[in-house]
């Protein structure tokens, strides 16, 4: 019985760390986006186009690739996250797709 006490205390004072870590990964993945964001946005005005609007990527969507700009950089998370990709058409013009993958989980006791 005192081997169940035991394990259930490890338990609940593991939480809060994991709590934690999720929450910190919840952040890693909101500033990567915006940073994207940003970097893109800036990208495109030094080259003088538009913008590229955030698309969510879905089923059979059609691609015409010329040029890959930029990628996310992989998250830490054990989570499915966000990806973005940028890239330019044959005609020039920019896009952003977002989609999903499932993050770089890592054990921290390695």
């Amino acid at each position: 019985m005192s081997l169940l006490k035991l394990s259930i205390v490890a338990l609940t004072q593991s939480l809060p760390s994991i709590e934690f870590a999720e929450s910190r990964g919840d952040r890693n993945v909101v500033n990567a986006m915006e940073a994207n964001q940003k970097a893109m946005a800036a990208y495109a005005a030094q080259k003088g186009k538009t913008a590229p609007e955030i698309q969510k990527y879905h089923y059979r969507m059609k691609f015409d690739i010329a040029k890959v700009v930029s990628m996310t950089p992989p998250i830490r998370s054990c989570n499915i996250v966000p990806f973005r990709m940028t890239y330019e058409d044959s005609a020039g013009k920019l896009h952003t797709i977002e989609y999903q993958i499932i993050g770089v989980c890592r054990n921290t006791h390695e």
